[in-house]
């Protein structure tokens, strides 16, 4: 090889590093204004609802609510399942059907689903 062909490799190494240190830089501020996760929504409930901001009921604050009476239980599973076994005085309204039937629920009270 002659002088040319030596000196030339420094210039190709340098032009790939351009071009990958190009494309990290697009890459980042390409994804920069994308959110990192997806917020999870429900599409039962519709897709302003996010099930992660529901707050869980331990059942030993489930069980004082029912043995107090202050709180009103809702059994989302299929009347069939709802039929062989629910909690007393559990109210039956399906999953598939409860946006259509949350004007039966008193908004003030304190409502917990269930569906085991």
């Amino acid at each position: 090889m002659d002088s040319h062909g030596k000196n030339i490799w420094p210039l190709i190494l340098m032009v790939v590093g351009v071009i990958i240190v190009g494309g990290v830089f697009i890459w980042y501020f390409r994804s920069a204004g994308e959110p990192a996760l997806a917020t999870p929504t429900s599409p039962i409930l519709g897709g302003g609802i996010n099930p992660t901001n529901i707050p869980r009921v331990s059942l030993a604050d489930a069980k004082a609510a029912f043995d107090s009476k202050t709180a009103v239980f809702v059994d989302t599973r299929d009347a069939d399942s709802y039929a062989r076994s629910h909690i007393t005085g559990a109210l039956s309204i399906p999953v598939s059907d409860l946006l259509n039937n949350l004007g039966e629920l008193n908004k003030s009270d304190w409502i917990i689903t269930y569906c085991t």
